[in-house]
């Protein structure tokens, strides 16, 4: 790569949200604060779902995978934009830039076909309820899970070896909180139309493929509730699904934003609150929509706390004995 209009770049400069030291700072607090919001939610309901055992049901065990998808998802993400919000110099080496975008891409696709595997979940418990012990075993739900793992870990080994290969021009400068590949394909001196092709074509097939199969699910499930006579039985049924409805339009809203929109229609700044949202906010929020509007998790929750407390103070009186 060196000689001509080209160098050898060892590291990638990020630029972030703004140069003014007060205003990183404020962003510094408010991303910690998300992120230890984030690392507390998810890990409490990992461990909620592991230790209540009416929570080991299919549902709860991809919600379960989607807290461990949306810790790390975030952790990807928001360590390095912290520590750049006190550095003077925002760099990260080349390697370091890869290793990132390929874990946001593995992590990103896991969260897509996540969701799709738990709508699926919700069609065959509302729609199909007498076959749901036999096409939602326990066998068939840990293919979903690395299924989803494998196409992920796929989608970002392709994207990162094909960007990460190209040669690159004097500047080194991504306008972004973290590297992805539509902006540091900018700085590549070569063509990237095929990489630019591949990009729209992988992302449709994922994220679209991924969509028609929660839109068909929810809609079958629509259908199937609206049979159903009684209010009642009308809302018990459709109070499984708010939370995952919720889930979903937030985290589709932007990586459709984001990604399946034509390249002239890009701004950066409407890039960067987006990719706030889905790689900051989505994984603080996903296990409190679980959490708040979820009466199973709810009681859950309270049978743990109940059950902690009696063993402290059983403890306790055992010990003044």
């Amino acid at each position: 790569m060196a000689g001509g209009n080209h160098t050898t770049v060892t590291e990638f400069i990020l630029l972030g949200f703004t140069d003014d030291p007060q205003t990183q700072l404020i962003l510094f607090v408010v991303f910690l604060g998300i992120y230890i919001i984030t690392l507390i939610g998810n890990l409490g309901m990992i461990a909620l779902i592991h230790l209540d055992a009416r929570l080991h049901n299919p549902m709860y065990f991809f919600l379960s995978n989607l807290s461990f998808s949306d810790l790390c998802y975030s952790t990807v993400v928001v360590p390095k934009t912290l520590e750049n919000f006190l550095a003077e110099r925002k760099a990260i080496s080349f390697i370091g830039c890869a290793t990132q975008f390929y874990f946001y891409a593995v992590f990103a696709t896991v969260e897509c076909l996540l969701l799709a595997a738990m709508a699926y979940d919700r069609y065959v418990a509302i729609c199909n309820p007498l076959l749901y012990p036999v096409l939602m075993s326990r066998k068939v739900c840990i293919w979903l899970v690395v299924a989803s793992y494998l196409v992920g870990c796929t989608n970002g080994l392709i994207h990162t070896n094909t960007t990460f290969r190209l040669p690159f021009c004097t500047s080194n400068v991504i306008d972004h909180f973290f590297c992805d590949v539509p902006l540091i394909l900018k700085l590549s001196c070569s063509d990237t139309l095929v990489n630019q092709v591949l990009l729209f074509i992988i992302s449709s097939l994922i994220g679209l493929c991924s969509f028609l199969t929660i839109f068909v699910s929810y809609m079958y499930i629509l259908i199937s509730i609206l049979r159903i006579h009684s209010t009642e039985g009308r809302y018990k049924a459709f109070s499984t699904c708010t939370s995952h409805l919720t889930a979903v339009t937030l985290f589709y809203t932007t990586i459709l934003f984001i990604y399946l929109r034509p390249r002239s229609s890009y701004s950066e700044g409407q890039d960067q609150v987006a990719a706030v949202f889905y790689t900051v906010v989505i994984p603080m929020m996903n296990p409190l929509i679980y959490s708040l509007r979820n009466k199973e998790v709810k009681d859950a929750l309270k049978r743990i706390s109940i059950k902690h407390f009696k063993s402290r103070l059983d403890k306790c009186l055992s010990g003044m004995v």
